[in-house]
């Protein structure tokens, strides 16, 4: 992810004990959450990893053992936040069908959408997004990727979904999925609603997907 300064100068000490982040997710949720508290309240580029150190109650050193600078404790923010969202939303456990798939993407769609985190970087701070469109794949990226994948082979197996290789159609889905969470704003107005337009990816998902 690409970064942006901030106004601390790391010292040799701060430099060893980040490579020994914290063992204790309890711990390391409560630093997140207060990460996700400051970028929710003054956004990324006024986040620093002294401030997320004060709205956590410890000292900045602390919050160094975990992280080495505030990119990395972003990209363990949007992870935590996004996988979370989409064990929310996906369950394809069962015998996956192109109807299932279809209602669990268009369910995680519309609730990236919704998602105050993320509403609120993409308002203020749209950078931090683009490197997982234009540049790699981020981990939580992978993890749809990964669930997509399990569920299409499955229904491969099953003779309910169409042949092909599973991760290539999973990475076709995101693909098409990252324009609905991040354009459909774009192509809404009196003649199409959001409505009008998930019920589109949802059809476009079950006809991509049916044998």
């Amino acid at each position: 992810m690409t970064s942006h300064r901030h106004n601390y100068e790391p010292d040799p000490v701060v430099e060893e004990v980040a490579q020994r982040p914290s063992r204790d997710p309890g711990t390391q949720n409560a630093y997140l959450d207060a990460a996700r508290e400051c970028i929710l309240d003054v956004g990324w580029r006024r986040t620093t990893l002294t401030e997320v150190a004060r709205r956590a109650g410890v000292s900045r050193m602390t919050i160094y053992r975990a992280w080495s600078d505030m990119p990395a404790l972003l990209g363990d923010l949007m992870t935590r936040e996004w996988t979370g969202l989409v064990a929310g939303q996906v369950d394809l456990a069962g015998e996956p069908t192109p109807v299932r798939v279809a209602d669990a993407v268009a369910a995680t769609v519309e609730a990236l959408r919704d998602n105050e985190l993320f509403t609120r970087i993409v308002e203020l701070d749209p950078e931090l997004i683009l490197p997982y469109l234009l540049a790699r794949r981020g981990r939580s990226q992978e993890l749809i990727i990964g669930v997509l994948a399990g569920a299409v082979t499955e229904g491969q197996r099953r003779g309910t979904i169409r042949d092909g290789d599973p991760v290539a159609i999973a990475r076709g889905l995101v693909l098409a999925a990252h324009g609905f969470v991040l354009s459909a704003h774009t192509m809404l107005d009196e003649a199409v609603d959001a409505t009008a337009l998930d019920a589109e990816l949802h059809t476009l998902i079950v006809r991509s997907l049916t044998p």
